[in-house]
């Protein structure tokens, strides 16, 4: 493969910033690699016209410097709205649909200088946590290509991992950002709810459970990917402005809590929680003090507010499709079950799982006046095959839903709080598996700063995938 595009996205920018390469090389290097590994992978679709991107990189080359992506191709999820660029949502109801405008997020990313080429895998509207749609296919895991990549952001990172792209987006809500990055062997950054601010249409202030954030092979490249995506702007009422800074920070004596199976209230497939607490024994060599944690809430009750909470908003933001048969029939049926259970909810349901999701949030706090940071394994299943829609059993216990075999990522997602997801390693068949380490509301630069000691002691994603 090229060594282009083995390079961390800060590193092709400082090199083509002084003239070291051009825009034209790093695309070409990139166009020659997704025609090499994307057949495999399926991980990037609607990719551009050859001709119009090479001609973009070399503007790029005859242009000022507009930012830290500037000439660097990158491809969006494909649930981010695109000029110009097929933006589908993996729904077939948009598999032609070409916008006029960009989102937000594609904006910005713009405007600091990257080449969009086309955009990445994602479920229908990034429901379930594997790649698949009937528009664009399944996307497959690169260290099995028979089993999945994850999801929603599964074909970002499939595409991280290959080296089609040296940064990416994606978005979270169940585990979107979290889920891909462990079974890809790449970082993930989500942020605190209201950092990245959310698209300026529709409904924006009831339905706080999903959070955009970047991946990539590297802490430093997410801790300049989400100095783009954030900032307000006043069309929103979230927004921040976010400095990394120096993320090479003494972590010694930082105290970290781990979680496991939240005291064996979810079933993990074996050897999973034994490759987690290994992983950790990194941060214990940086000086950390690392302890078990009981589980400090009721899992159930969690379970509860998540899938209440879940159901109201899916039928805020897909209700109307619901709403008419013609669509509704090109829906898929988990969504539907969704909408269904959404539109069964009563006032006094919505109501009660909003207080405990605030219950959650004081006994975290309380949690966090003794930890810098919480563990949990980034999924309670390893890659699955790419021909399930997604896993009906653990190790025996059957899943009641689509997504219960997700069940680890809601005490982050219920609540807001930052995660940085980071490598864990390789199980005995050689799939990958990831750590969600997570803290306090804005506490995203310390996390970044724990996963900058962490990627310098192991930098798993250099273990590149097998040809």
């Amino acid at each position: 493969m090229s060594e282009i595009m083995g390079l961390s996205g800060m590193e092709l920018s400082a090199r083509m910033a002084r003239g070291a390469m051009s825009a034209v090389e790093v695309m070409r290097a990139a166009l020659d690699r997704i025609a090499a590994v994307n057949p495999d992978v399926n991980a990037i679709v609607s990719l551009r016209d050859e001709d119009v991107l090479l001609a973009e990189a070399a503007t790029a080359d005859a242009g000022p410097r507009r930012g830290w992506l500037h000439g660097m191709p990158l491809a969006v999820k494909d649930v981010v709205a695109t000029a110009g660029i097929r933006t589908t949502w993996g729904s077939p109801l948009y598999a032609d649909f070409v916008p006029d405008r960009d989102d937000l997020l594609a904006a910005r990313l713009r405007a600091a200088g990257a080449i969009l080429i086309g955009k990445t895998n994602t479920p229908e509207f990034g429901f379930g946590a594997h790649s698949y749609n009937p528009v664009h296919g399944v996307t497959r895991n690169p260290y099995g290509p028979d089993r999945t990549a994850g999801g929603s952001s599964g074909g970002a990172g499939a595409a991280l991992a290959t080296r089609m792209v040296a940064v990416a987006d994606g978005s979270d809500a169940m585990g979107s950002l979290r889920n891909p990055a462990g079974w890809n062997n790449v970082y993930s950054l989500r942020p605190t709810y209201g950092l990245v601010p959310g698209e300026p249409q529709g409904e924006m202030l009831l339905h706080p459970l999903v959070a955009a954030g970047p991946m990539a092979r590297c802490v430093a490249d997410l801790a300049a990917l989400v100095q783009v995506m954030a900032g307000p702007d006043p069309r929103v009422p979230d927004g921040r402005v976010f400095e990394a800074g120096d993320l090479r920070a003494d972590v010694a004596g930082r105290r970290i809590g781990w979680l496991g199976d939240w005291g064996g209230a979810w079933p993990v497939e074996a050897g999973i929680l034994e490759l987690c607490r290994g992983a950790l024994k990194v941060f214990e060599d940086l000086g950390c003090v690392v302890e078990p944690v009981a589980a400090p809430f009721p899992a159930d009750r969690l379970w509860q507010s998540w899938t209440t909470l879940r159901s109201w908003a899916a039928v805020g933001k897909q209700g109307l499709l619901y709403a008419d048969p013609k669509t509704r029939a090109h829906l898929k049926p988990e969504l539907i079950w969704e909408i269904e259970r959404g539109h069964a909810l009563t006032n006094a349901e919505i109501l009660a799982a909003s207080a405990i999701r605030s219950e959650w949030f004081r006994a975290a706090a309380a949690l966090f006046g003794r930890f810098d940071a919480l563990v949990l394994p980034s999924a309670q299943v390893w890659p699955f095959p790419a021909d399930w829609e997604w896993p009906k059993a653990i190790d025996g216990h059957a899943m009641d839903t689509y997504h219960r075999w997700m069940e680890a990522m809601i005490p982050v997602s219920l609540i807001g709080l930052p995660c940085i997801t980071l490598p864990a390693g390789f199980g005995a068949a050689g799939l990958p598996m990831g750590l969600q380490v997570f803290g306090p509301a804005w506490s995203d630069r310390q996390l970044l700063q724990l996963g900058q000691g962490y990627h310098d002691a192991t930098d798993w994603p250099a273990r590149r995938p097998p040809p």
